[in-house]
């Protein structure tokens, strides 16, 4: 009897603190929420503790107590998740449901915590044993929307299969579409060029996704004139460091992850990672509260963020003044050339990677960090302000081809003289100095401003027509060489426009369409992306 007093005391103290930590939750004050919540686990614990000390101790009172306890568990699984500290908050939803194996809020807030770190067949898992608490009968339509979206995204990053028609088709109205984490037949090696490199590991044929993946963080804006412009960008770049700084702390997987990129220096002595580091499903999440070296964690970003305005990407959704810098880790081992393989698109948070061209077993992956149709001084002066030599296979072919001959035709462009001219004197020196195949396609992609000037001017057709090359075998020798682009596919869509074309001509317009776009824009939303006409007839 001596120790009622003091349970009732507990209990209203328990009683108490579940009040006001709830009013927290609905106040969304999750810091305080959790304070509170870990005094009542506590509090609730060491009561469970003294019951089981009793002589006789009352089922029911136990019952009450683990219910109790497994809701304060869930409860604050759920405010950890909102702070984006998933690890704690993964500890916290295992604790509940080792109380109570089917406890439907708790496998929820588990299932959509395991969504959000792309490990989909445990989220499944999760949603499925929701369907067994009674408490679920309520919520089963949000229960069986999450479980049709955990298949969806498992089904895509299994096989790579996406879709964006309907988003493009709908005037990238509403949120981006939903995407997994997807790595395709790719693996990490020493590279010939720089360091290591992005590597594919059987044929990938034009337009196929190589591989999606999620920023560890993003940060974003409109941009104005060009002194608020880069006033932007700097508070932009300390808004973005602070986010990455956050992941890392928050997560030991990330800092791991971040860990394995390069500094800038010493590239010979970096480790090449496994694949099943960067595949979500097999790996575990810790979490890390050590102190970061932030000047390691800057050179790191300085070296591998991508920033979304640049040429090399594709911005789906967003208008010409949007600028945006984030991190996406197996991205960042995709090294540049001037003889490009692969673009990109960005897509809300995910950026997604596509082939270009054709792409053999064993070859590297490579997209292009800035404009390559240009000369060969114009690009080795853009690599340079990217801290780097570009070393491709294209650069050191024009390194050593008519050096002397190229820069005075760049020369004679600058100065203004018949664009018409300059490419005829082009195609004569390519004959004269036996330049065949895939080299071809490199000093026409480096003179293309030349060649889509002429091609797309009846005065200067009517004149150099028939002394220079058909426009047809200059597209796709360029393409050859340096993949599908913007301003090639700009050039044929312009033609298509205005003489009206042929099925060949159009199909020529979709083939470098998805080579720039990828196959997850099908035909009917590519034709809507190049201004065709979704509804035209004649093609």
């Amino acid at each position: 009897m001596r120790e009622e007093p003091a349970m009732s005391a507990a209990e209203e103290q328990m009683q108490q603190l579940r009040l006001k930590a709830t009013e927290l939750i609905l106040r969304e004050e999750w810091e305080e929420s959790i304070q509170l919540y870990s005094q009542l686990i506590n509090l609730c614990q060491g009561q469970i503790s003294k019951t089981n000390q009793d002589s006789n101790p009352d089922p029911d009172h136990l019952s009450k107590l683990h219910k109790s306890l497994c809701v304060a568990f869930s409860n604050r699984a759920e405010a950890w998740s909102r702070l984006q500290d998933f690890t704690e908050a993964l500890q916290d939803c295992d604790r509940a449901l080792q109380i109570e194996a089917t406890h439907f809020k708790t496998l929820l807030c588990k299932g959509k915590i395991l969504l959000s770190l792309n490990r989909y067949a445990h989220a499944l898992d999760c949603f499925k044993a929701a369907l067994f608490d009674p408490q679920g009968n309520g919520k089963l339509e949000i229960l069986n929307g999450y479980l049709e979206k955990c298949k969806k995204l498992e089904f895509q990053s299994r096989t790579g299969s996406f879709d964006l028609s309907d988003w493009v088709l709908n005037g990238f109205r509403g949120k981006p579409p939903e995407l997994s984490e997807y790595i395709g037949p790719v693996l990490v090696k020493r590279s010939e060029t720089s360091g290591r490199g992005l590597f594919a590991t059987k044929n990938i044929d034009a337009g196929t996704v190589v591989l999606v993946t999620k920023a560890v963080a993003i940060e974003r804006g409109i941009l104005g004139g060009e002194d608020s412009g880069e006033n932007a960008q700097l508070v932009m770049w300390k808004n973005f460091i602070d986010k990455v700084k956050d992941a890392v702390t928050k997560c030991q997987r990330t800092q791991l992850l971040i860990s394995m990129l390069s500094t800038g220096e010493n590239e010979e002595g970096l480790e090449v990672p496994e694949m099943s580091h960067f595949r979500p499903e097999v790996e575990s999440n810790g979490c890390s509260k050590e102190k970061l070296e932030m000047d390691k964690i800057l050179s790191i970003l300085d070296v591998n963020s991508l920033v979304e305005e640049a040429v090399s990407a594709n911005v789906l959704g967003k208008n010409s003044d949007f600028y945006g810098v984030g991190l996406w880790i197996l991205a960042s081992f995709i090294n540049h050339s001037c003889n490009a393989n692969a673009r990109r698109l960005h897509v809300g948070d995910y950026v997604m990677v596509h082939a270009s061209r054709d792409i053999k077993a064993g070859e590297e992956i490579t997209f292009m960090y800035f404009d390559t149709l240009s000369p060969l001084d114009k690009r080795m002066e853009m690599s340079k302000s990217w801290g780097f030599n570009c070393r491709c296979r294209r650069c050191k072919f024009e390194e050593v081809c008519a050096k002397q001959e190229l820069r005075e035709i760049e020369i004679g462009l600058e100065k203004g003289v018949d664009v018409g001219a300059a490419v005829y004197r082009l195609e004569e020196g390519m004959r004269k100095w036996a330049v065949r195949g895939k080299e071809k396609g490199f000093l026409r992609a480096s003179f293309w401003s030349a060649y889509s000037e002429v091609y797309s001017s009846d005065r200067l057709m009517k004149r150099w027509s028939r002394r220079i090359p058909l426009m047809e075998a200059v597209l796709d020798s360029v393409v050859e060489a340096v993949g599908s682009n913007e301003r090639v596919l700009k050039v044929v869509v312009k033609g298509l426009k205005k003489n009206g074309g042929g099925v060949v001509d159009f199909e020529r317009a979709m083939k470098l369409g998805r080579g720039f776009y990828g196959k997850v824009v099908k035909k009917q939303a590519l034709r809507n992306l190049l201004g065709l006409g979704i509804h035209d007839q004649s093609y």
